[in-house]
């Protein structure tokens, strides 16, 4: 058993990491991120983030206007 374990710590021959960039986003990691989780329904409507942040841009704007406050 232990040397199983011990195997598991191995990395397989097909795992190339030898072109693979350190740190690639740990600058934006460490600014942090807004994930949002959407419902699978509103996926359907809204398939990428730019149509979801276009919507939103939009739905503030008529707010705005209109003086309506969306519900927190």
């Amino acid at each position: 058993m232990k040397k199983q374990e011990k195997n598991n710590d191995i990395l397989l021959p097909e795992y190339d990491f030898s072109k693979g960039l350190k740190g690639k986003y740990a600058q934006k990691f460490a600014k942090g991120n807004n994930l949002i989780l959407l419902a699978p329904d509103v996926i359907k409507l809204f398939p990428n983030s730019e149509l979801v942040n276009e919507t939103l841009r939009a739905v503030a704007k008529i707010t705005k206007r209109t003086g309506k406050k969306i519900a927190a």
